[in-house]
């Protein structure tokens, strides 16, 4: 029978006796754990040279958990103590969700759902928007450029926009109402033609392109059927859509009949078109594109057309990136699509205040140095440090409580933190001291460097040349 893992977790001096309650708060683990004090008061400023200096060796664990925020290199550690190391959480209240996710971060690099981007105004575009409209599009996330033709719009340089897609590796298809757009485009090499019917099936003879097909007339699931069977005799691989309508224009039955054409058709190809709802809802986007996705993760509906016109829907590509993939993962793991990261949660946490009232006195108590620590819960914002701790529910009621007027540095940085901390108290997000706000995808954030310690802000270093 093989041995329990071995976990040990390292922490400072604030944090331990809070991770050793919290550890033993799991009860009993199919894993033995260990709490070490690596000597800081702080456990978030630990550096790589601190724990290979400070941790006994051997280290008796099966692997070395570091808090999330911990800035060292993992391999080098590693490598040095013969034991992996990884990050946890940034929280300490997350561990018992982390722990109970196995104790590993989610893997969110897989999926299998195929991203259509619709440039909608391609037939307006030059070549060159064109494809820069598509680099960008791919970086968030898109799959295959869909170029959408237009009502009553010539688009005399479609040839030129596919072959310099094509050129550029990236796979196009052809959204238009216009049948001679659609031969163009086929002979030119795209790869999908959206949106054939039983009665242009033929468009696609001979091209190597694989047809879109939806019914023939609105609704009429039949008629994809038969489009279906057409394709199926003639070996024609296509994608079928039985096009999803917007809220009160026929919502409920066509989610029927996605419904009823996996039921007809289980090893079928399908493709869903999320504007209609994303588009024609004025709600945020990422939490219709989260349910979207969940149903075609049931479905297994491995292909989405996703369109951005609204100025509300900028992100949605990047929003469809992020729901495959949580709804790949849950799905892999038979699990709720929740715990598996934060990127579709933009402006609401679900436990956005990982200290309470009480344990942020209690840590308030302990504090000897002049420095402010700045935190938000339940009941407001707290800023605090040996000469006292101050709690509020806006920025500017607290900045007279502080002595910081004739400070213009430090000010400014104080500022700027208690304001991101008022968004988070009243938004109710998490907030984390000289951190940026995680709104998940819908923002980008630049890549850290985790294996090094950050430079120093501007307020420090404008306060180091006085």
């Amino acid at each position: 029978m093989d041995e329990p893992e071995r976990i040990l977790l390292l922490t400072g001096h604030l944090a331990q006796p809070r991770l050793e309650k919290m550890m033993a708060s799991l009860g009993p683990t199919p894993f033995h754990w260990s709490v070490c004090d690596i000597g800081v008061k702080v456990a978030a400023l630990m550096t790589q040279q601190i724990i290979a200096n400070r941790l006994p060796r051997p280290v008796e664990a099966s692997r070395v958990l570091l808090p999330g925020r911990c800035r060292a290199d993992l391999d080098r550690l590693s490598a040095d103590f013969g034991v992996p190391f990884e990050r946890g959480p940034d929280e300490l209240k997350d561990l018992p969700g982390y722990f109970g996710k196995g104790g590993r971060m989610p893997d969110l690099s897989r999926h299998d759902t195929r991203i259509f981007a619709e440039i909608v105004d391609a037939p307006q575009l030059g070549v060159d928007a064109i494809v820069a409209r598509a680099a960008a599009m791919r970086a968030a996330g898109a799959d295959v450029i869909d170029l959408g033709g237009l009502p009553d719009t010539p688009f005399p340089h479609l040839e030129d926009a596919v072959r310099a897609l094509r050129e550029a590796e990236f796979r196009v298809s052809i959204d238009s109402a216009d049948i001679d757009e659609l031969r163009r485009g086929a002979r030119t090499g795209a790869h999908y033609l959206l949106s054939l019917t039983e009665a242009t099936l033929d468009v696609v003879a001979d091209s190597g392109a694989t047809p879109v097909l939806v019914p023939a007339s609105h609704g009429d699931l039949g008629s994809l059927l038969r489009a279906a069977e057409q394709a199926d005799k003639r070996r024609i691989p296509a994608l079928l859509d039985p096009v999803l309508d917007p809220i009160h224009f026929g919502f409920m039955a066509s989610l029927k009949r996605y419904a009823d054409l996996r039921a007809a058709l289980p090893d079928a190809e399908i493709l869903m078109g999320t504007g209609n709802l994303t588009e024609l809802t004025d709600a945020e986007s990422a939490g219709i594109t989260a349910a979207l996705l969940g149903i075609c993760s049931e479905l297994l509906i491995r292909n989405v057309l996703v369109v951005h016109v609204s100025p509300h829907t900028r992100r949605t590509v990047q929003e469809h990136d992020a729901a495959r993939r949580l709804m790949y993962a849950a799905r892999q793991d038979r699990s709720l699509p929740r715990d598996y990261g934060r990127a579709l949660l933009q402006l609401h946490d679900r436990a956005p205040f990982p200290n309470s009232p009480e344990d942020i006195a209690e840590l308030a108590a302990q504090v000897s140095d002049p420095n402010f620590r700045i935190e938000a819960a339940a009941d407001g914002i707290h800023i605090y440090n040996r000469d006292g701790h101050h709690v509020g529910q806006d920025a500017l009621s607290l900045f007279p409580r502080l002595g910081v007027a004739a400070d213009g540095a430090h000010a400014f940085y104080l500022g700027t933190e208690l304001m991101k901390a008022e968004l988070a108290y009243k938004l109710g997000k998490r907030y984390a001291q000289d951190e940026p706000l995680d709104w998940g995808c819908g923002v980008d954030r630049s890549r850290e460097d985790l294996t090094r310690l950050r430079a120093a802000g501007h307020t420090l270093r404008a306060k180091s040349k006085d």
